[in-house]
């Protein structure tokens, strides 16, 4: 599973991992009801979870897009505005699960967080 970070957002650390926090359970739950084989396939080796940064919201919809043309599922987290960011904020695009190497052509050029 791959966590894509906006950080153009300028989020804190602890802002961060809750939002990667929603965007994991969220993915896991899609996963179990979508991809069933693919969520069994990640609890069974690990739960190998990688966190990158994207620049800003544009390219965190590029990815996006991409990783809808190869059917690998995503999760999008918005935030609800209580704390450091703007309500409605894209916060995180979750990738997967799914094979390492079909979330690494995504995702494998960006900086790791």
């Amino acid at each position: 599973m791959v966590f894509v970070i906006n950080h153009e957002l300028k989020m804190g650390k602890g802002k961060i991992a809750a939002q990667v926090g929603h965007a994991a359970v969220k993915a896991t739950l899609q996963s179990g009801e979508l991809r069933p084989e693919m969520l069994d396939a990640w609890l069974s080796t690990g739960q190998k979870k990688v966190c990158v940064k994207a620049h800003d919201v544009r390219q965190l919809e590029q990815i996006e897009h991409q990783a809808k043309h190869h059917q690998i599922l995503t999760s999008k987290i918005h935030d609800a505005g209580h704390t450091q960011i703007p309500a409605g904020s894209y916060t995180v695009l979750a990738l997967g699960p799914d094979e390492e190497e079909k979330l690494d052509a995504l995702t494998g050029e960006l900086k790791l967080l």
